[in-house]
Formats: structure tokens, C-alpha cells, sequence
């Protein structure tokens, strides 16, 4: 059936877009040396990895081997988001530069998958691309709060405190 092919082939993509998402945040969390940064990155790759796992168990090709042997598999050196991210190691603005990138990225991958998720005729297909473009929404969420927090923008915590009524 052609749809599913077409299915199939996106939710390859997915797992791959996401997997260099999982590499990405775990090459973050190392370079980071803020303990609030590194760990923002960290639970963004532990969660972008149960992201994969759920597509994976979609997947029905088999070249890519068994969910653990694909995580274990070393990050692709050429990917642009590490490529920039191992640009940024020399500046001085590493870790902010870091956020911008997962940032972009994340919003890109949104993009896509809801993308992704309007062409699909399976309703439950299209359902777990809508959640795992939320799930992405959500992690840009968690970086944009970070960065404002970082660069002591004021915080959405602390609206109250600068808003008058």
C-alpha cells in the first residue's frame, strides 16, 4: 500500500532526526559546565530517547537492528547541529549557542512531524505524530526557559514580580 510506505519512510526519518536529537543533547550536557544547563540537557536526551522508542515500536523495516543497538550506535559527526555545536566549544558563548541550536532544532522537527502528521491517512499513525510533535513543542519550551533564565531574562516564574496590574 502505498500510504504506508510513504508512513513507514517518515517514521524512519523521524527515528533518525530524533536519535541525532539524542546525541545532541548528550554532547550538550558534557560541554555544559552550568549544573542547571547540563541538566535541562540531559533530561531533553533521556526524553527525546523514549521519543525514538515509541517510533521504533511503529517501524516495521528491520535494517535498523533492535531499539538498543540503534541508540548505541555513535553520534553521525556530520550532522550540522553537532557540527555547530563543536564550532561553538571555541567561543566563549558555547553553552548559549548550544540552546540556540537544540532550539532551532526542536522547532524544525516540530515543523515537520506536524508536517508529517497532516499527509497521514491512519488515524493512529497521525495520532503519535501529533504527540510526538507536542512532546517536541515541549522541549523547546524547556530551552527557551532556560535561555531566558541564563542570560537573566526575566523568567516566566517571575512575571508576577515585573508585571503590573
Amino acid at each position: 500500500m502505498p500510504q504506508e510506505l510513504k508512513l513507514q519512510e517518515a517514521i524512519k526519518l523521524a527515528i533518525q532526526s530524533k536519535k541525532n536529537l539524542v546525541d545532541f543533547y548528550r554532547e550538550a550536557a558534557q560541554i555544559t559546565e552550568n549544573l542547571a544547563g547540563r541538566a535541562v540537557f540531559s533530561n531533553l536526551s533521556e526524553e527525546v530517547r523514549e521519543n525514538v522508542k515509541r517510533f521504533f515500536h511503529l517501524y516495521r523495516g528491520a535494517e535498523l537492528g533492535t531499539f538498543e543497538d540503534f541508540m548505541a550506535i555513535p553520534p553521525n559527526p556530520d550532522t550540522a547541529m553537532l557540527t555547530e555545536l563543536r564550532k561553538s566549544l571555541n567561543e566563549s558563548v558555547h553553552e548559549r549557542r548550544a540552546r540556540e541550536i537544540a532550539l532551532r532544532e526542536e522547532e524544525d522537527l516540530e515543523k515537520n512531524l506536524r508536517s508529517i502528521a497532516s499527509r497521514v491517512v491512519d488515524p493512529s499513525a497521525r495520532s503519535v505524530l501529533e504527540k510526538a510533535a507536542d512532546e517536541t513543542r515541549n522541549h523547546a519550551m524547556m530551552i527557551e526557559s532556560e535561555y531566558a533564565r541564563t542570560m537573566a531574562m526575566v523568567h516566566e516564574t517571575d512575571v508576577a514580580t515585573y508585571v503590573r496590574e
